[in-house]
């Protein structure tokens, strides 16, 4: 069995093993990672041999850690990091490159026409009639989007919703509120089968889906990390936020949106939001703008993209794809009956 596992803004931890009357044999890890001193690799594979399969992260973890010499120093990976590697082994999870993934950036939309279609195509990838997709949202309107479990009156001032012209939306995943302005922010879905993060806790699958976005951001000269649960961020406070939707076929919608360029003002007004959380988002004051990305590169919201997009398809070999007719239609027929109704948008008062 062999399964791998890139740690978040690390390195690639790759194991190799057997199962042999419900315990795990032959165990050897590998690498690119750096680890002192040398012979700790063999500790760690001993530890790792004889453990039972049915061992969770967690409990390889525990067991790494116990058999390291004092001052064994790991850059690069942690114990856990190869407890979850075992862990995708045994379920035989496979890698992003075992996939065809396909970039749609296409057409603006509204608001709750990209809600529709992010439950739409996750539907297909759980059913196999998509292949696995990253796409780009665009839309024609300024909107608030509210997570499945927020409530509706405690998050947004209508008035300063209607004010600033902001529609008030709610999506399928959990998480907060988004304050989507029309060219302000990048949001991206990713639609993938359940197996792709299989061996992963469900914590860690956030950080899994999102690393390709802290390399791209690298690239553009960010400090990007990842902030358990869902926060991308630098030095200079929080990016953008995460969050997911699993649905019983199998297939997993994860998405985030990344700021681009916020009026602070505009977002207090809007969002029912203190100021310490505010400060969560980035920005001291209502009065300070929130725009990260452009301030942090000094680069248009299109070029941005298009460093995600490149990475995209340099990392997994992704080719341009597009939203069928028949795709549109079902997500437009799932908009009247859901995402524009009062009974969806309030079901959390």
């Amino acid at each position: 069995m062999h399964g791998e596992y890139k740690v978040p803004g690390g390195k690639l931890v790759v194991v190799d093993l057997e199962e042999r009357d419900g315990r795990i044999a032959d165990f050897h890890l590998a690498g690119d990672f750096f680890l002192e001193p040398d012979d700790a690799l063999a500790d760690i594979d001993a530890a790792v041999n004889g453990l039972p399969i049915e061992s969770d992260v967690a409990a390889i973890a525990a067991a790494v850690r116990s058999a390291l010499p004092e001052g064994a120093q790991l850059l690069g990976f942690t114990p856990e990091a190869v407890g979850t590697a075992v862990r995708r082994a045994l379920v035989t999870a496979p890698g992003w490159r075992d996939f065809d993934w396909e970039i749609v950036h296409d057409k603006p939309v509204s608001p709750r026409m990209n809600l529709a279609l992010d439950e739409v195509l996750t539907g297909r990838v759980g059913d196999g009639r998509r292949r696995p997709t990253l796409r780009i949202w665009e839309w024609d309107e300024n909107a608030v989007v509210i997570g499945s479990f927020q409530s509706l009156r405690n998050e947004v001032d209508p008035e300063g919703a209607a004010t600033h012209g902001y529609d008030v939306v709610r999506r399928i995943s959990g998480g907060g509120a988004m304050l989507m302005g029309a060219n302000s922010i990048v949001t991206y879905s990713l639609y993938v089968p359940a197996s792709l993060v299989a061996g992963l806790t469900f914590a860690d699958s956030y950080a899994f889906l999102d690393d390709w976005v802290l390399q791209a951001l690298r690239a553009l000269g960010i400090e990007a990390t990842y902030q358990p649960l869902n926060d991308i961020a630098s030095p200079q406070g929080k990016i953008g936020g995460a969050a997911q939707k699993r649905l019983a076929n199998g297939g997993v919608l994860h998405h985030a949106t990344l700021s681009y360029d916020m009026d602070g003002n505009v977002m207090t007004e809007v969002l029912r939001i203190g100021r310490e959380k505010l400060s969560d988002k980035g920005t001291m004051s209502a009065a300070k703008r929130v725009d990260p990305l452009r301030r942090q590169t000094g680069l248009p919201r299109e070029a941005i993209i298009a460093k995600l997009e490149e990475t995209f398809t340099n990392l997994y070999g992704a080719v341009p794809g597009h939203i069928t007719d028949d795709e549109y239609a079902e997500a437009e027929a799932l908009v009247e009956s859901k995402f524009a109704t009062d009974a969806w948008l309030r079901r959390v008062p």
